[in-house]
């Protein structure tokens, strides 16, 4: 089995841990919550919730530079983000590592697909992460369904070549099109995000959509995307084949866990 290590950023979390680290499956390889220099005690809370867990403090501002930071701590085969305020949900963490054991390079959660949903998302960045996933869609190709969503998994492997550098929200993007552009194998499984618990978001809609739009045109004149890279999703350049994960002893039925279907023509596009 590969070992799975699931990266927290956390900034003054201590009231929704309770509902996010007990959920995490058993048999993980490792825990990192990156502290952003909490002062309501998220700290201590985890040490209570998860003993074993591993307290990485944060360097640089920003939940990119918090990743980056737990990324860097991995030891695992596979890295997996979770959010720390109760949206995104620990018991999918299997569905995630069966799309990659099946030959995915880089799986993101989509809040659009069938099965999936968001019961945090108002109509305005509904609009707007419509307009994003537009956007990528024309300047680089592929058919994803969701761009600005936090839930991914991807192999550690992969990293070196990703060449992070993002400290804010638009990491999230900024992972996805450079991991289309280095030619992975980028898929989707359908996720549902849940209303934060406790506390108010740290996204800033306007600012951070800004820098998320600004992180697409870097990406796109960054350099010639090479060719047959594409986006798959399930349903769509996929085979599909139902798996039920034994994964850590948590059953979690996937309707539709991708296998890629490789096109002996590099330019034919996916879409």
């Amino acid at each position: 089995m590969h070992r799975v290590s699931v990266v927290i950023p956390a900034l003054n979390e201590a009231g929704n841990l309770p509902h996010v680290l007990p959920l995490i499956p058993r048999g993980v390889h490792e825990v990192i919550l990156v502290d952003g220099e909490s002062t309501d005690g998220t700290a201590d809370v985890a040490r209570g919730l998860l003993p074993r867990i591993r307290l990485v403090e944060q360097h640089g501002p920003g939940k990119g530079s918090a990743l980056r930071t737990g990324f860097a701590a991995a030891t695992g085969e596979i890295i997996v983000m979770l959010d720390a305020d109760g949206s995104t949900d620990p018991r999918e963490i299997p569905v995630f590592v069966d799309a990659l054991t099946h030959g995915a390079d880089m799986v993101k959660g989509s809040r659009f697909l069938p099965g999936g949903g968001t019961l945090d998302m108002p109509f305005y960045r509904k609009l707007g992460n419509g307009c994003f996933v537009g956007a990528v869609r024309l300047l680089f190709g592929g058919i994803s369904t969701d761009l600005c969503y936090g839930y991914s998994a991807f192999w550690a492997r992969i990293l070196p070549q990703l060449q992070l550098d993002a400290s804010g929200f638009e990491i999230e993007t900024q992972m996805a099109l450079r991991a289309r552009w280095a030619g992975f194998r980028v898929a989707e499984v359908p996720s549902f995000e849940a209303r934060r618990i406790h506390g108010s978001s740290n996204l800033r809609t306007i600012p951070d959509g800004w820098r998320v739009t600004k992180q697409i045109l870097r990406e796109r004149f960054r350099s010639p995307i090479p060719r047959g890279s594409a986006t798959v999703a399930n349903g769509q350049g996929f085979v599909g084949v139902p798996v039920m994960s034994e994964f850590v002893g948590v059953p979690v039925m996937s309707e539709f866990v991708g296998v890629p279907v490789m096109s002996e023509s590099p330019a034919v596009e996916i879409a």
